[in-house]
Formats: C-alpha cells, sequence, structure tokens
C-alpha cells in the first residue's frame, strides 16, 4: 500500500504493531530506548508530545531514509498522571479510584522524516467513564485480561470494555494508543499513499 521511504514503528507495543498491520502499511519495528521521566510541570500533552517525538528520534537515528512513527500515551484520573500499572495491587488502586469517574487519555503520535529531518506530531484526547464496578469485577477482569501493560489498566480490546459507560474520542482507535485518524493524516503529509 505504501509508496515511497521505509516505514519503522518506534515501539514494543503488540496492540500498535497490530493496528498498523490491519492498516496494511509495510513497516518496521524497533523498540526505542528513551527516557520517559515526565519533567517538572510539564502537563499531560506536553509529556505525550514530548515522548511520541523522543521515542521517533531515538528510533530515527538508526533509519537514515525512514519515517520513522513514535507514540505514547498518559491516562489522568482524579487529577493524576497515572500510566501503565506497576503491579496487581497498582491494577487494583487503579480501577477501582476509576469506578464510576471519568479518565483522559493523552495520546501522542510523531512521525519523523529521517531524510528531511522534519517531524510532524499530534496528540488526541480521550474521555474514558468507566461504570460502576465491584471488586469482584475487578479481580475477574484482572485475572482473565492481565492488562499490567496497559496505560491505566484498562484493556479495552477484550474484557476491559465491559467496565466502561461512554468512550468519547475523535479518533476511536487512540483509546489503544495509537490515534490513527492522526497518524494517517502525518503519513500522507509525508507523501505516503493511502486508500
Amino acid at each position: 500500500m505504501t509508496r515511497g521511504p521505509a516505514i519503522v514503528l518506534a515501539s514494543s507495543s503488540p496492540y500498535r504493531r497490530e493496528i498498523l498491520e490491519r492498516l496494511g502499511l509495510g513497516f518496521d519495528w524497533e523498540s526505542p530506548e528513551f527516557d520517559e521521566t515526565p519533567l517538572p510541570g510539564e502537563s499531560p500533552r506536553d509529556l505525550v508530545r514530548r515522548l511520541a517525538e523522543g521515542k521517533a528520534a531515538a528510533v530515527g537515528k538508526n533509519h537514515p531514509s525512514a519515517l520513522v512513527i513514535g507514540a505514547d500515551q498518559v491516562a489522568v484520573l482524579k487529577g493524576e498522571v497515572i500510566g501503565k500499572p506497576a503491579d496487581h495491587a497498582d491494577a487494583v488502586r487503579q480501577l477501582r479510584a476509576a469506578s464510576g469517574d471519568s479518565t483522559t487519555l493523552f495520546c501522542g503520535v510523531a512521525v519523523l522524516n529521517t531524510a528531511s529531518g522534519r517531524m510532524r506530531t499530534a496528540v488526541e484526547t480521550v474521555e474514558v467513564r468507566c461504570r460502576e464496578i465491584a471488586d469482584a469485577e475487578i479481580e475477574r477482569y484482572l485475572a482473565t485480561d492481565r492488562p499490567y501493560d496497559c496505560c491505566g489498566s484498562l484493556k479495552v480490546e477484550g474484557l476491559g470494555i465491559a467496565l466502561l459507560a461512554s468512550i468519547r474520542s475523535d479518533d476511536p482507535n487512540a483509546i489503544t494508543g495509537l490515534p490513527v485518524i492522526r497518524l494517517l493524516e502525518l503519513l500522507r503529509g509525508e507523501g505516503v499513499a493511502l486508500p
């Protein structure tokens, strides 16, 4: 489907790889080595933009004539920035806090054209509202889906969707960590032929 430079995904996420595979984009992937520590006072929007750009730049050093895609996602719940759970207890804590409340996901995506040095970025937000969730439901969900590699412990590709009351976003794929509509805009801007 693509014409032009190689496409490289700067991510080890199997979810992001699966999305690109479904789109029929021929691509390689490489796990980026990049410090994801938030900067003091950095907003969630600025954080995901910086992380997406930083991951693309880190992997881009190894690919001198490619389009490198970087992405990241953070969740904000009750004013607290949360990421992937540290362990089972942290996942339970995240889901109890989300029960009956809204979480905002900030999803950053960047496309670096390593030949020109041009970096294109976008940030999409997703409002996720959880229904009231009983502790037994949380435990059953964690045992079934094991969402320990998912931001906010929400894995909507499986049983996690049953925990939700609503999702609001201009880009429905953004909830999985890759805002596809925005990504395709960025790739078109770099001359990639898409349907």
